[in-house]
């Protein structure tokens, strides 16, 4: 049989790595004895009525498509909640669209807005997917670098020295995924303020905007102006433990939406049904659950940030999220060395955080998203590790 010839995979894939986060996933996921700081997962299971609504969605026979927006109660209570967290107003019927996680709304912004050649402005480390779905979409990804001295909060100053003629969108995680950075107010109005005057779109991923910690969290969607021209993605996995169920949304303009709808529908018709009832529970009792959660974060956060320093390894203070970000570069490895010597000689993982960025570069991403006593011993381990190399 002949050889095929010409290339087999399409160019922006081939330009696409493979998640440096996964490949540590699927080596943690061999050794059992692993303590996993490695993977953003919450540690909590999905709350009792919370998995019961998803049961009783499927012993009720709820088991057909849903509308392609998602059931109509589901927006009617994100509407609700936006509408009491933000004093914003979303129409429900055409403003909001429910997509299978934060992941695929995403996706479905990048595909929808960008066009081959427009660049996406976004904070360098930053979530490994928003890179490649940039390229996906046929748009040219622009990273800001972001620095420990600043929490690793992007700046408006650095985000418009970035900005030229070609720029369509910026593309913010707030709280950041590795760092946990928060966007602080003062940054997000002067950032608003360069949306409106070079006539660009803001998606923001607000997927931790419940796990904030000893700050105050702003979305950009509330400055004047801003909500006609943001792309808001929020969704349950994080604050409800409910990766699994894969349930997120977006709001925005309804022109967006329904331009949306089109990719979202074809590509992937609706989320779940069962995943929808559950998180229309979770939205309705959950609040108790999300308290409970977040109160147990922050305890294992202030344990974990100040061992890392007491050990020798410089972090800033996460304010959001559940990932400390540690400098690892005067150790004299390399992030990917001291992630994978520290997994196979002291049996604790971690990420690269040049998984994230150029920017991450000596860094390591550790989610505190792990049992009190867990994270106890992981920094028993790495500080014996960091003995044997000083």
């Amino acid at each position: 049989m002949d050889t095929l010839k010409r290339e087999l995979l399409a160019e922006r894939v081939r330009k696409v790595k493979p998640s440096g986060i996964r490949k540590f996933f699927d080596i943690i996921n061999t050794m059992p004895e692993v303590i996993s700081l490695g993977v953003g997962e919450p540690d909590f299971v999905t709350p009792e009525h919370i998995r019961q609504a998803g049961i009783r969605s499927i012993e009720q026979g709820h088991t057909q498509y849903t509308s392609n927006y998602g059931t109509l109660e589901l927006r009617q209570e994100i509407a609700a909640i936006l509408q009491r967290r933000y004093n914003i107003t979303y129409d429900p019927k055409t403003q909001l669209l429910v997509t299978v996680g934060v992941s695929e709304g995403v996706d479905l912004t990048m595909r929808t807005l960008v066009d081959p050649g427009d660049e996406v402005i976004s904070p360098d480390p930053g979530y490994v997917a928003y890179e490649a779905d940039i390229v996906f979409a046929g748009g040219i990804p622009v990273p800001v670098p972001t620095y420990a001295k600043h929490n690793f909060a992007v700046r408006a100053s650095e985000i418009e020295a970035a900005i030229t003629p070609r720029t369509k969108l910026i593309l913010l995680g707030t709280p950041n995924n590795p760092t946990g950075a928060v966007i602080p107010r003062e940054e997000l109005t002067a950032i608003a303020q360069l949306a409106i005057k070079h006539d660009l779109i803001v998606a923001v991923d607000e997927v931790y905007s419940r796990l904030v910690y000893d700050t105050e969290f702003a979305s950009i969607v509330t400055i004047p102006g801003m909500q006609e021209r943001t792309v808001l993605l929020d969704g349950f996995s994080k604050a409800y433990a409910m990766t699994g169920w894969r349930v997120g949304y977006v709001a925005a303009p309804a022109n967006i939406v329904e331009a949306m709808l089109k990719v979202h529908q074809y590509a992937i018709m609706c989320a779940g049904t069962a995943a929808q009832e559950a998180a229309l529970e979770a939205l309705r009792n959950g609040e108790a659950d999300v308290q409970m959660m977040h109160d147990a974060y922050d305890r294992r956060r202030r344990m974990f940030v100040d061992g890392l320093n007491r050990i020798g390894l410089p972090c800033c203070e996460p304010h959001g999220a559940f990932y400390a970000f540690p400098y690892i570069g005067d150790t004299g490895m390399t992030d990917e060395e001291f992630a994978e010597k520290l997994l196979f000689e002291e049996k604790v993982a971690v990420v690269p955080g040049s998984s994230f960025g150029a920017a991450g570069v000596g860094y390591v991403r550790c989610a505190y998203c792990t049992a009190y006593d867990k994270l106890e011993e992981a920094l028993v381990r790495i500080e014996r590790f960091l003995k044997k190399y000083k």
